[in-house]
């Protein structure tokens, strides 16, 4: 009997010491804290990589924003209370990383030199540090930090789109009866092609010389048609663009945005006949589509629901020297683009049209020559 109750007390013993009952929760435990940390971690990954692409929107906003302060604004300043800075800087705080607040100081809005020589772009920096994690601190990386940077450029456009089937010369050095104004009127050849004394000469945008700068914007203006051989800054003469033929295409070019790209120095065919009535109708129909917009003299722009208004176009700057030498000798006057200029159309007065000149936005055509850094117009774009 006493041999009987031993070996049962080892028998379950034994089965004690073997027993697995249980172990599938232990394995189910592990596994979970595994998964958990798995996924814990993994969200951090994904915290990471949130707060960067976040950190280089503002990034590219800010430089963006401190481009576009240079063509509307003021090209010149890069002080720290300057528009560029201070566009930058605002621009890049209205976004957010990881929900805080992005950080960036003036020091952070600098200016490195562009391709072409100028200082015409705006590099800006932007951070944000401590940002908690959730289980960094297991690792002993409880917070990390996040920064971005990129650069902007205003470069000189060499090409537009939306323009106008009219063209008006560009500004000269007005030698004969100076200074230049909008009533001058382009005199360099006699009526046998000859130079005449103190004769207007033209100088064409280069990469230091501007035939207009930012100081110009809000100039009034006037447009009419052109008359006779006159040269006048405020004489237009009509010209056929790429497309259709004919009033109707000739006024729908001026009341809507053609998309072709025109580049600089295009050669532009004058239309035959008389497209006054077209002209004045075409603007009209421009004009109906922002009716409310307004050049606001204080804050030197146009103010519109729109934000860049439709009554603002480029026009296209002929080149006066060329048309008025082959006008005087007896060969076909050619009228070629050397440069741009915004307007913005403020009102009418019969066949009249009255405006301010105002700064304008080009692009870069890739296929065609860089444009001389004297143009009117600027390129804004991320190059880094």
């Amino acid at each position: 009997m006493l041999v009987h109750h031993a070996t049962g007390l080892r028998v379950r013993a034994a089965r004690r010491l073997f027993d697995e009952t249980g172990m599938s929760l232990v394995f189910v435990s592990v596994g979970f804290m595994a998964f958990f940390a798995a996924t814990t971690l993994a969200i951090d990954v994904g915290l990471f990589m949130t707060a960067r692409t976040q950190a280089q929107s503002a990034a590219d906003a800010g430089a963006l924003a401190g481009a576009t302060a240079f063509v509307y604004e003021s090209f010149d300043d890069r002080t720290v209370g300057g528009p560029a800075v201070q566009s930058a800087i605002n621009t890049a705080k209205r976004n957010r990383i990881v929900g805080g607040p992005v950080e960036i100081n003036p020091a952070d809005v600098t200016f490195p030199v562009g391709s072409g020589g100028q200082f015409d772009r705006v590099q800006v920096w932007v951070r944000r540090n401590s940002i908690p994690t959730l289980i960094g601190d297991l690792f002993n990386i409880p917070t990390f930090d996040t920064t971005a940077t990129a650069t902007a450029e205003a470069a000189p456009a060499n090409a537009m789109t939306c323009v106008k089937p009219f063209t008006i010369p560009d500004k000269w050095v007005e030698n004969k009866t100076p200074p230049w104004t909008i009533d001058s009127t382009f005199d360099r050849y006699d009526n046998k092609g000859a130079i005449i004394p103190n004769a207007d000469v033209y100088i064409p945008p280069s990469a230091t010389y501007k035939t207009w700068t930012a100081a110009d914007a809000g100039t009034r203006f006037i447009l009419r048609a052109g008359t006779g051989n006159n040269i006048e800054p405020t004489f237009y003469y009509s010209w056929k663009m790429p497309g259709d033929i004919g009033g109707d295409y000739y006024r729908d070019n001026i009341a809507n945005c053609n998309p072709t790209v025109i580049p600089v120095g295009v050669t532009m065919t004058q239309e035959p006949g008389a497209m006054e009535g077209p002209t004045i109708d075409g603007l009209r129909d421009l004009v109906a589509k922002d009716p409310t917009a307004r050049w606001d003299d204080y804050q030197k722009k146009v103010i519109s629901d729109f934000g860049q208004s439709p009554r603002v176009f480029p026009i296209p700057l002929y080149d006066p020297d060329l048309y008025q030498n082959g006008k005087q000798n007896g060969r076909t006057a050619t009228l070629i683009s050397r440069n741009w200029l915004g307007f913005f159309v403020e009102g009418f007065n019969g066949n009249e049209v009255y405006g301010r000149l105002v700064p304008i936005t080009g692009v870069i055509d890739t296929s065609l020559p860089l444009a001389p850094d004297g143009v009117y117009p600027r390129a804004i774009r991320l190059v880094k």
